[in-house]
């Protein structure tokens, strides 16, 4: 049974964690702030800032930190975005050459007032830092480009080779809830589009527990993930981010985790993150 007052009490012992200040750490964090750089581990609060940075890596969060959709699960701040920073790829470039990362995940906010959902940005992200990196590696997480996702795609392909990742978040039944400005449906199309056209780029997908879905919901996410041509998986726990967003009503125990893993390797996942503490890009260059 769902606990419904799990937003109210303490957190489990297996959510707890501390922040690391090691050297690495404070590095990554004088080099992200110098630069003006946007990270996803710092705008959606995430509990993995501490380790990630400590081991020289971050995730970026690219077109700003300002998003066109108002997800209730989501601290970034919703709103009109400014224009893009011209700048930003190299920034990001310096950031990727300073730090010596050699996996870099590129994410951004939902950009709906750009043309093609400002996936050329992420096309120039990359270009722009292979021609000082040329080995890294990279992994593109990327919105739904609703209404452009043809296009979108011509775009960024442009910048093979990379993983290509777009995060469903959660069940269909609570899209509404969750996602009222996004579409299940909309989300696996372009999952779908993007494997059937390029059958040998590694496909990932990430999803939050704890929201109040049910096990056979979970079970249709992972076929229609699945059916979709989606091999990777990152699952973990949903934890509210900001006072706005939407309450926990399930701590998963990671026992539970464990059982979702074997299940999504069993169904034919080539790999699979799944902890409370899994984010979509957590030790995205592991998988």
């Amino acid at each position: 049974m769902k606990n419904i007052n799990a937003h109210k009490k303490r957190f489990p012992s297996w959510l707890k964690t501390k922040i690391s200040a090691s050297s690495s750490y404070c590095k990554t964090e004088e080099l992200v702030n110098s630069l003006g750089i946007n990270t996803i581990c710092v705008e959606a609060n995430c509990p993995n800032k501490g380790e990630c940075w400590s081991r020289g890596t971050a995730s970026v969060l690219i077109l700003g930190n300002v998003c066109t959709r108002n997800c209730k699960f989501c601290s970034v701040p919703f709103g009109s975005p400014a224009p893009p920073d011209k700048r930003e790829p190299e920034k990001l470039s310096r950031l990727t050459n300073e730090l010596k990362i050699s996996y870099l995940v590129i994410t951004s906010v939902t950009r709906d007032d750009l043309p093609f959902g400002g996936a050329a940005h992420f096309r120039d992200t990359v270009l722009e830092i292979r021609k000082n990196n040329p080995h890294a590696a990279f992994e593109l997480l990327t919105p739904d480009f609703a209404g452009c996702q043809d296009d979108a795609i011509n775009i960024i392909v442009e910048a093979l080779p990379f993983v290509f990742s777009h995060n469903i978040e959660t069940v269909e039944e609570l899209f509404p809830k969750a996602r009222p400005q996004g579409s299940y449906k909309r989300s696996l199309e372009l999952l779908q589009k993007f494997a059937e056209r390029f059958p040998d780029v590694p496909l990932k997908s990430s999803f939050m527990l704890g929201l109040g879905e049910t096990d056979a919901q979970i079970e249709k996410l992972l076929r229609d993930l699945k059916n979709c041509g989606a091999q990777r998986l990152a699952m973990g726990q949903y934890l509210k981010s900001s006072k706005s967003s939407l309450d926990v009503e399930e701590f998963i125990t990671p026992e539970k985790f464990s059982y979702w893993r074997s299940l999504s390797l069993d169904m034919g996942f080539e790999s699979v993150q799944a902890s409370p503490f899994t984010r979509s890009s957590y030790m995205a260059e592991s998988m």
